[in-house]
């Protein structure tokens, strides 16, 4: 409430003003929304079977498997005659199957895959390695590895994790095109893996399991984490998601929402699935139903367990998050895809899964831009002069806008005078007086009378901000500009700038261009603000690690701004406010 005598601070102007502050108090409060939390860091469990889904869900009970239940413990401790043959080899070996795109290394124990290396992509380590997206350590320590076999009895997944496999070949390095077979029995439990490798991301995956001769349900898990181990802000724990596809919609789970092993019982599967995967913020491994495989065919399971880190002087726990395929028909046979998020080239894939390429709540606004982007990466190989171009296009779009909003601007600077005068005379009346209404309404009907739309001159810069957005999350989204430089010290425009020279320069261009506009305000607090306003945003991209590809935007809109602003001003100066006669004086 204001007393009687006190200037009223609620002018329009300042209301427009404080619009447009809290448009960017919404920038900083969803940066903190989305920002890295600390990990929910589950208790310490030994690792259960891998028997069920790890959120809540329809789950959809198995079908009764004629293989070994909680019995089948027993039936291995009493080790009756063996009716079939025992097969394994005598110690452990390892082959390297690589193409262009890829190197992975097998194991001969358990069959499984103890490094995926992506030769195209290099991590964050200092210096750069070529990208491994499979956890040795989380492994080792969880007893987990990709393509390890996933039963509904932990003594027999442990063993056929375990046995040595009798590898198909006696080579150490193949390459794609190649076939890698590893078949292995304890004389009861026999266990085949099948895997063909060609000149693409994608592997064809084929396991077969028996007990005592009789087929039983196998899933293959990408079993002790994902992804890209070096990465920051956020960790990579909170980068990596499971996740299914059902009926067309993509329902993805981060280790929040998981549960561990030992809140499910065995034989507990989810139907009905497309396919199933794992993913990091720009890589994924999915599995996929054969070709010609009718939809909904495959099952699924997600969980986490846990792994020690050491980290600030103390060893912690860390949620790992794991999934597992599995199908009703025998042998199971998939399609694994291992690479990158690669727009293009999952909608190339059957089921497609450019739809794991998450642009949020402004995909509407961000999937136009990265095409764009895109388009001019065709003509420019550079996406940092992409995204200049794109901003010098989009700004040339509101131009337009931009001469209208600064003939408002015009407008309202020349019935100021009048304007402050209708203030005075209501200002010893409090806000809640009946007469400040009035006051409203001759302010607004100097407004109506001279054409004047009062957040007309806001509407360019609110147009830009769900710009802002929608590039922030194609810059972070993206595989493509994950890595991408511009020129000097800007070598990864999906990272912050780590000199901070972007967010200097960019405050610095839009410090300028809202000097050189005119104001409305005539409130020395209210100008003072802003001209603030560039010195938060600059702030901003210095705390919050905003893309320096989204820095690039805003500094060329700057620049861009500048020399619009100085056009504008030559071609209609700022007349002088309009005199008041002395009898419209109250």
């Amino acid at each position: 409430m204001s007393a009687p005598g006190q200037k009223d601070k609620f002018t329009p102007e300042l209301r427009i003003l404080v619009a447009s502050l809290l448009s960017f108090a919404v920038i900083i409060l969803w940066a903190k929304y989305f920002g890295p939390k600390p990990p929910v860091l589950p208790p310490a469990v030994n690792r259960p079977a891998i028997t069920g889904p790890a959120t809540p869900g329809p789950a959809v009970p198995a079908t009764a498997s004629p293989g070994p239940s909680s019995a089948t413990a027993a039936t291995v401790g009493a080790r009756p005659a063996a009716s079939i043959a025992v097969e394994s080899d005598s110690e452990e070996r390892k082959i390297v199957v690589e193409n262009s795109l890829y190197r992975v290394e097998i194991s001969n124990r358990g069959g499984v895959v103890k490094s995926w290396q992506l030769k195209k992509y290099k991590d964050d380590s200092k210096p750069p390695r070529v990208l491994d997206v499979v956890h040795p350590e989380a492994s080792q320590q969880t007893g987990g590895w990709p393509f390890s076999l996933v039963l509904d009895d932990e003594q027999l997944e442990n063993a056929a994790n375990s046995g040595l496999y009798r590898l198909s070949s006696p080579a150490t390095t193949l390459e794609a095109p190649a076939e890698v077979a590893l078949t292995w029995s304890d004389g009861h439990l026999e266990v085949s893996k099948h895997f063909k490798f060609d000149h693409s991301y994608v592997v064809r995956a084929e396991t077969s399991a028996k007990f005592n001769g009789t087929p039983m349900k196998a899933g293959l898990g990408w079993l002790g984490g994902f992804g890209d181990l070096t990465v920051t802000n956020p960790v990579p724990v909170e980068t990596v998601s499971t996740y299914y596809n059902e009926g067309g919609k993509i329902s993805t789970f981060q280790h929040k929402k998981l549960d561990t092993l030992d809140k499910w019982g065995p034989g507990i599967w989810q139907g009905g699935k497309d396919f199933v995967g794992i993913e990091d913020r720009y890589f994924t491994a999915a599995f996929l139903p054969l070709n010609g495989a009718a939809p909904g065919t495959l099952e699924a399971r997600y969980w986490k367990t846990s792994r020690t880190v050491h980290a600030d002087g103390q060893d912690t726990l860390e949620p790992v998050s794991e999934v597992a395929a599995a199908s009703a028909t025998q042998p199971v046979g998939w399609r694994v895809y291992v690479g990158p998020k690669d727009y293009d080239d999952l909608k190339k894939m059957n089921p497609p899964l450019h739809g794991l390429i998450n642009f949020g709540w402004f995909e509407f606004i961000a999937e136009p831009l990265f095409h764009g982007l895109k388009w001019l990466h065709n003509y420019i190989p550079n996406w940092g002069w992409d995204i200049v171009v794109l901003t010098l296009v989009i700004n040339m779009l509101l131009f337009p806008l931009k001469i209208s909003s600064y003939k408002t601007t015009l407008k309202m600077q020349r019935v100021a005078p009048e304007v402050r005068a209708i203030q005075e005379k209501y200002k010893k009346y409090s806000m809640r007086d009946p007469r400040k209404a009035e006051m409203n309404k001759e302010v607004m009907a100097v407004y109506q009378r001279e054409g004047i739309n009062p957040v007309g001159g806001c509407i360019p810069q609110l147009l830009q901000m769900p710009i802002w957005f929608g590039l922030y999350r194609a810059l972070q989204g993206t595989i493509e500009l994950r890595h991408a430089p511009w020129f000097g010290w800007i070598t990864d425009l999906s990272a912050k700038d780590p000199y901070y020279i972007l967010p200097v320069l960019m405050g610095l261009s839009m410090y300028l261009a809202s000097k050189m506009t005119p104001m409305t305000a005539t409130d020395p607090q209210q100008q003072a603000m802003m001209k603030f306003m560039p010195l938060g945003m600059a702030g901003m991209f210095m705390v919050i690690p905003y893309p320096s590809g989204l820095a690039v935007y805003i500094l060329t809109s700057g620049m861009v701004g500048v020399a619009q602003q100085w056009y504008l001003n030559r071609k209609h100066p700022v007349a002088a406010p309009a005199k008041l006669a002395r009898g419209k004086k109250s």
